[in-house]
C-alpha cells in the first residue's frame, strides 16, 4: 500500500532532518511511502526501477544476488534508515540485486527531479549522499577482497563487528547482545560459506561469541574476537 508523506514523516529520516521547512514542504510532495509485507520481494534484479530515491524507514530488507540454480548470496542487510537502489538515482535505472523484506517494511521514495532541486538549494544534501554511496563502494570492495583472500572465520568476525557496529548492542548479563536478529542463513550467505560450515565456526568461537536460536547473537568477549583474528592474520 503506498501513501502520500508530510513533512514530518520525511524530517523524521535522518538524510532530511535538517532541511529547511519550504524545502521539506517540497519534496514532500514529491515523496510516497509504501508498506511491504515480511517476504515480500520489492525488486528481482534486472527489474526497471523508477527514478527515484528509495529510504528504508522501518524494518529490515535483504538484499541478494540469486543464481539460476536459485542459490542466494546474500550482499547486504539493511536496518532503517538506510537508502538503497542506487542506479535508480545515479546508474541505468536497473536493479542490481534482487532486494526482499526481512520483515514489515515501510519505503519512502523521492523524485528525482524534485531530488535534483534540493541538491541546488542545499548543496550540503548532493555531498551526503554522495558520501553514503561512496561508503557503500568501499564496503564492497573490502567484502570481495576478503571473500578472496580472508579465511572464512576471520570473515565471521569481521561480520559480527560490522553488525554490532551498524545494529548496535545492549548490555545484558552475557555481554553485548546484537540488537538485530541474524539467522546461520543470513550469516553464511552472507560471508560465502555453507549453513553447516557457519553452525561449525560459531561453535568454535564459543564461548567469546553465544548464538540462540531465532538468530540472537551476544559477544561476551571481544579481546579474544580480535586476538583470535590477529592470529589468524598471522599465521
Amino acid at each position: 500500500m503506498t501513501q502520500p508523506v508530510d513533512i514530518d514523516q520525511l524530517q523524521s529520516v535522518p538524510l532530511f532532518a535538517e532541511l529547511a521547512p519550504s524545502l521539506l514542504k517540497q519534496l514532500a510532495s514529491s515523496s510516497r511511502q509504501t508498506a511491504y509485507d515480511s517476504d515480500e520481494v520489492l525488486f528481482h534484479e534486472g527489474d526497471d526501477l523508477p527514478a527515484c530515491l528509495h529510504v528504508l524507514t522501518s524494518g529490515r530488507l535483504r538484499i541478494a544476488k540469486i543464481a539460476p540454480s536459485g542459490k542466494e548470496t546474500i550482499l547486504r542487510i539493511l536496518p532503517a534508515g538506510e537508502m538503497f537502489a542506487a542506479p535508480a538515482i545515479f546508474g541505468n535505472g536497473k536493479a542490481p540485486a534482487t532486494a526482499i523484506a526481512i520483515e514489515p517494511v515501510q519505503v519512502l521514495t523521492l523524485e528525482r527531479q524534485a531530488l535534483l532541486t534540493g541538491f541546488s538549494q542545499t548543496p550540503e544534501l548532493a555531498l551526503h549522499v554522495l558520501r553514503v554511496f561512496n561508503q557503500r563502494l568501499q564496503q564492497l570492495h573490502e567484502r570481495v577482497h576478503g571473500l578472496v583472500s580472508e579465511r572464512a572465520i576471520v570473515r565471521l568476525v569481521n561480520y559480527l563487528e560490522h553488525v554490532a557496529s551498524y545494529a548496535g548492542t545492549e548490555l545484558v548479563e552475557e555481554g553485548e547482545r546484537v540488537r538485530s536478529r541474524f539467522t546461520y542463513y543470513q550469516i553464511a550467505r552472507s560471508i560465502g560459506i555453507t549453513y553447516e560450515e557457519c553452525v561449525r565456526l560459531f561453535k568454535q568461537l564459543h564461548p567469546a561469541v553465544r548464538y540462540q536460536r531465532g538468530g540472537v547473537i551476544t559477544i561476551s568477549d571481544w579481546p579474544s574476537l580480535s586476538a583470535f583474528k590477529q592470529e589468524c592474520y598471522d599465521c
